[in-house]
């Protein structure tokens, strides 16, 4: 035999509702779910280049990939500068050193791909999704530790 309070759902009850945290969230543009489309248009592409390195292939399903990631990660970036209400100065923080990291990874990337004697076409598409790659990782990391601190006073 059950009562009425064990058969009550979670959140019903003001226990397990949204907090403050939760109801700024809808407030935020969808830049994690943005950059993860970013993120998997560029791998698309990359493993489009992989696939098919070393042998006569057209460029133009990863180019096109690419430039797709590209305008998905400036529309992300000006929604995310719209943003008022937002823990700036940790989100910088953040974004500074994860770029850093995700900047010396590319490096290295782009190293072997030289190394590797990359012709100039698949290397320069190769290098632009690098780029977004190691812009848009940190976008994420930075936002969503951001998203979750408390802004700083807007009133003026």
């Amino acid at each position: 035999m059950s009562t009425a309070t064990e058969t009550t759902p979670p959140g019903a009850g003001g226990f397990g509702g949204p907090d403050e945290a939760d109801l700024h969230q809808a407030d935020l543009p969808p830049v994690a779910r943005l950059a993860t489309l970013t993120l998997a248009l560029t791998v698309a592409g990359g493993v489009l280049m992989a696939a098919q390195y070393g042998k006569t292939h057209s460029f133009t399903a990863p180019t096109v990939l690419a430039a797709a990631a590209g305008v998905v990660l400036v529309v992300n970036v000006a929604l995310l500068a719209r943003a008022k209400a937002f823990a700036w100065a940790v989100f910088f923080r953040v974004f500074g050193w994860a770029l850093l990291a995700y900047l010396v990874v590319a490096g290295i990337l782009e190293f072997v791909f030289i190394y590797d004697h990359t012709p100039s076409h698949p290397l320069a598409l190769f290098s632009a999704m690098l780029l977004l790659f190691a812009v848009d990782v940190p976008l994420i990391l930075a936002f969503s530790v951001a998203r979750w601190q408390p802004a700083p006073d807007t009133a003026v």
